[in-house]
């Protein structure tokens, strides 16, 4: 039973897994990498590095991003300082699947409409935060 409800898990993220190894190319053509680490795929380095310090919303860029059981990350360091982080990510997608993105967004706007940091202020990443600093 422990074995179906993990399947239902990956199954229920994996539109937006297939969103984070779109990223895949992009870490390999230009010199990063991907690692399997419990069951989480982690691409690093290359195009996405790139991406995460130029594209983020986040002032200074972000250290890495979860898209479902894909971590994208700057580094294989920045990877590893953030994934208790991130891992509270993979277990949002896992209870929020496809709808993850748009409620992501929603929240972050929610937080920008009352006058709060999109990002710093969102229910999710408030989550993650608290989470990781407990497992640390």
């Amino acid at each position: 039973m422990l074995r179906l409800q993990s399947l239902a898990k990956y199954a229920w993220a994996s539109p937006n897994t297939l969103l984070g190894l779109l990223f895949w190319p992009a870490a390999r053509c230009f010199g990063g990498g991907a690692k399997l680490v419990s069951g989480v795929i982690e691409i690093h380095g290359g195009l996405v590095a790139w991406l995460l310090e130029h594209v983020s919303p986040i002032d200074g860029g972000a250290m890495a991003l979860t898209l479902g059981h894909v971590v994208l990350g700057r580094s294989t360091a920045a990877l590893d300082v953030s994934r208790d982080h991130e891992r509270v990510h993979v277990r949002q997608y896992e209870r929020w699947g496809p709808f993850f993105l748009p409620a992501y967004a929603a929240a972050g706007l929610w937080a920008a409409l009352r006058g709060r940091n999109f990002y710093r202020d969102n229910r999710f990443e408030v989550e993650a935060y608290e989470k990781a600093r407990i497992h640390r």
